[in-house]
């Protein structure tokens, strides 16, 4: 038998005078080298897959994360003695047929080698399933910053001299994939949890189960670049709604439909901008109906009436979702018949509501099997029964990773629809939020879907979700990690990212402040005021967390410093919103992000590759958010999730102390080279490539715009949509030529898709001080055609420019 694969293997391979073997393929080639038959894929001409399995296997994947199909591209093959060379019109890639080695550049550019022998394949036992744990290892520039590989709570930006264990947890996401300053990036495509390691002999992914090495290396050439390449691969992302990105309050929980609806008739009430109202968990009831989808609870009797009241105050509601179910639920008894049911130790382990567990009674609750294509129909059944016919706006899917208790190798043999449970266990999240994302498009699609979810993997971008970082404990340090860990999420993506504003766990705050439950606490208080302004320039501004509520009346009143630093803030979002919704379009249609790290856009200033406290929001608006408390003792509260729910946090907060919130501070601030800043409160403008002390104060965090900006700024709201576009304000920040895309259009479905959007352009000439508006292009219904727009620049000088789609242009 072997000798005939051995002549199969001659009759099929291609034969060259130095003893190359190899087989061209429509997308590549395929080869054997050092026991491992390789195969090299051009999916694009800028994105390439390996593919490497023992001889003694056949190897064949349809991905989870991958929806790229290979295009059809040329490329040239050369061999110059072991070296096969495929090159593209933007990569070469290189075969060593002796060691298996591949290499990548772009030009003559070395970009990526493998390290000699860093391919392993370990036999492996999964469940009865004969495999290998895989390994890949590289070699890396000395030198060379990566960022990504999803949200880690570490505080590191650069991602070298790191080991992660990347599986997926309530504050960690595992994303399998980092970008290199030399622009390129690479998904290591394996769904079961992964050691990353990156030391200086190697950097390597080592996965636990895998039937081959399978990844893909993309050439973007920047930051964005990489980004766009990763989302042609796995998948582009759509528009949220406008309401997303207003201001959204929430808490654990909202004890009844009338505490809820009274949230938002005070925020009315007060004429503090509110689009979004969240209702936590137990609206279904007690334990045993776990996430019934169903509001079962008394104190939410007439589901119906509390969201038309929420709707009727112009506002919209969200509600928690599982990736488990109470053994008295409807969903619990479909799936359980049909085995969709997974037998790992999930939340909540006890009947009983009583903290800590009590493991006499425990709560039979058991996590479902989205990796099941009937097992997703039957959860968007319910989901859209109990719910989404009640009129619910969106998701806020909990626990996706999904929680795991005590992991054991039985519950990583625990079978799924695609095998054990360890094989693909960090695409549980994709599989989750996919199957709600794709059923709700196919039930209403004229209605946007918005999800927000805790956890998430490569490709969760195109799904409609935003990802929180989880339960977070509130403390300085973890509000100084979150920096980081927004920002190389985003570095893999996926755009959509914010945190509980606050932090989740702030029990240790209520000690001797009876006053709101600790919301009275100067400590929290400034905490809380910080957070809210790192949160206004997240893609979600969301406030929530457990043991201080964050309504903002219970911080003060209007007049005290908290309160109305709290306001500005909420307000600030609100004015920015048409450059949020334009950055939104940039981020659907031209592979931008929110949250930027600051190499995005100043990759030639290496100081700025480290920096993990400051970030752009958008390309106009640097953002240095105050994470050193500075009026108060720094107090950090140390906690997980479990000394969060027994309220064990920081002793230490147990003093009462007098703080003077009308002081003024200051803070350090790096200012990028290649460009000027303008400081974003006074419009004094800077040279940027320094770092300079600027002068903060509780309602106030250092802002800066680029040099050779325009941002749009709307009408004052108290909810996106309450008042049309139609006078906008537009800040002309001149020094160089710039230009500004105003994207608007219906604002909550997806008829853009079709072409239904519009988009004006403001383009400022420098040298002849000139500022044009551009004819407007696309409609859609409801469109404003005549509108004002007032021309501001730093100095105060201003004109009104009449605009009705056609060409205008000021002198200035």
């Amino acid at each position: 038998m072997k000798i005939i694969y051995s002549l199969c293997t001659v009759l099929l391979f291609c034969l060259h005078s130095n003893a190359q073997k190899f087989q061209k393929t429509t997308q590549g080639i395929k080869t054997i080298a050092n026991g491992n038959n390789i195969e090299i894929q051009f999916y694009s001409p800028a994105i390439v897959r390996v593919i490497k399995f023992p001889e003694i296997k056949n190897f064949s994947k349809e991905s989870l994360s991958v929806v790229l199909k290979p295009a059809k591209t040329d490329f040239s093959i050369k061999t110059i003695g072991n070296i096969i060379f495929l090159k593209s019109n933007q990569l070469i890639v290189s075969v060593n047929t002796a060691s298996g080695n591949i290499a990548f550049s772009a030009s003559e550019n070395e970009l990526l080698k493998e390290k000699p022998q860093g391919t392993k394949f370990e036999p492996f036992d999964d469940a009865g399933v004969k495999t290998f744990t895989v390994t890949q290892s590289f070699i890396l520039d000395k030198e060379e910053p990566i960022y990504g590989l999803g949200q880690h709570q570490r505080g590191d930006l650069n991602q070298r001299n790191q080991k992660y264990h990347l599986e997926q947890g309530n504050v960690d996401d595992a994303v399998t994939f980092f970008q290199s300053i030399k622009g390129y990036g690479l998904y290591w495509d394996n769904y079961s949890p992964t050691e990353f390691t990156d030391d200086a002999t190697e950097t390597s992914f080592k996965s636990i189960v895998g039937d081959a090495v399978d990844y893909y290396f993309m050439y973007g050439g920047n930051a964005d670049g990489v980004i766009g390449k990763m989302r042609e691969l796995t998948g582009e992302v759509p528009m949220f709604p406008l309401w997303t990105y207003g201001f959204w309050q929430s808490k654990e929980r909202y004890k009844s439909q009338n505490e809820l609806v009274e949230v938002v008739k005070k925020y009315r009430e007060l004429a503090v901008p509110l689009d979004g109202i969240i209702q936590d968990w137990q609206y279904w009831g007690n334990n045993y109906l776990w996430n019934a989808m169903e509001f079962l609870n008394p104190e939410f009797s007439d589901p119906k009436k509390m969201v038309d009241e929420v709707h009727n105050l112009n506002a919209h509601m969200i509600i928690s979702i599982w990736s488990s179910f109470g053994p008295q639920t409807k969903p619990y008894k479909e799936m359980d018949q049909k085995g969709m049911l997974f037998n790992i130790k999930t939340w909540p382990q006890s009947g009983s509501e009583i903290w800590p567990p009590n493991a006499d009674y425990p709560s039979g609750v058991r996590v479902y099997d989205p990796y099941n294509p009937q097992a997703r129909d039957i959860y968007w059944k319910y989901a859209d029964k109990g719910l989404f016919s009640q009129g619910i706006d969106g998701w806020w899917m909990d626990s996706t990773e999904p929680d795991h208790f005590e992991e054991k190798p039985a519950d990583y043999d625990t079978k799924t629809y695609l095998g054990s449970f360890r094989k693909v266990r960090n695409a549980y999240p994709l599989m989750t939020v996919g199957g709600v994302y794709d059923h709700q498009r196919k039930t209403k699609s004229e209605k946007r879907v918005f999800i927000l979810t805790r956890s998430a993997f490569a490709g969760q971008q195109r799904y409609g979700a935003n990802t929180w970082s989880g339960d977070t404990g509130s403390s300085w340090e973890t509000l100084r990690n979150q920096i980081p860990a927004g920002l190389n999420f985003t570095l893999t993506g996926i755009p959509h990212w914010n945190s509980d504003i606050g932090g989740f766990f702030a029990g240790a705050y209520r000690q001797a402040w009876n006053d709101r439950s600790g919301a009275k606490n100067p400590l929290y208080q400034e905490l809380y005021v910080r957070w809210i302004q790192f949160g206004t320039f997240n893609s979600m501004m969301r406030s929530h967390g457990t043991d201080v509520p964050r309504e903002i009346y219970n911080f003060g009143t209007k007049g005290e410093p908290v309160y109305d630093a709290i306001e500005k803030f909420i307000t600030l979002r609100y004015a920015l919103l048409p450059y949020i919704y334009s950055t939104s379009w940039e981020v659907t249609s031209k592979q931008s992000s929110f949250m930027r790290a600051l190499f995005m856009d100043f990759p030639a200033d290496k100081k700025g590759w480290e920096i993990k406290d400051q970030f752009m929001f958008g390309r106009s608006i640097l953002v240095a958010p105050v994470v050193h408390a500075q009026y108060t003792p720094e107090k950090i509260v140390k906690v997980n999730e479990s000394t969060g729910w027994d309220q064990q946090g920081d002793k230490k907060n147990t003093e009462k102390i007098t703080v003077d919130f009308t002081a003024k501070k200051s803070r350090n601030v790096y200012l990028p080279a290649g460009t000027d800043w303008y400081d974003f409160w006074t419009n004094e403008k800077i040279n940027g490539g320094q770092e300079i002390i600027v002068k903060t104060s509780i309602d106030m965090l250092p802002l800066y715009v680029r040099e050779g900006a325009i941002i749009p700024f709307g009408p004052k709201v108290q909810f996106a949509t309450q008042k049309k576009w139609d006078s906008l304000e537009i800040k002309v920040y001149p020094g160089k030529d710039c230009s500004f895309v105003l994207y608007e259009d219906e604002f909550d479905n997806y008829n853009y898709e079709k072409g239904f959007y519009s988009e004006i352009e403001f383009s400022w000439n420098e040298a002849s001080k000139k500022i044009t508006i551009s004819n407007r292009k696309g409609q859609y219904t409801g469109m404003l055609t005549s509108r004002k727009f007032t021309i501001v620049m730093p100095n105060g000088i201003s004109r009104i420019i009449n605009y009705n789609g056609k060409k205008v242009e000021e002198r200035f």
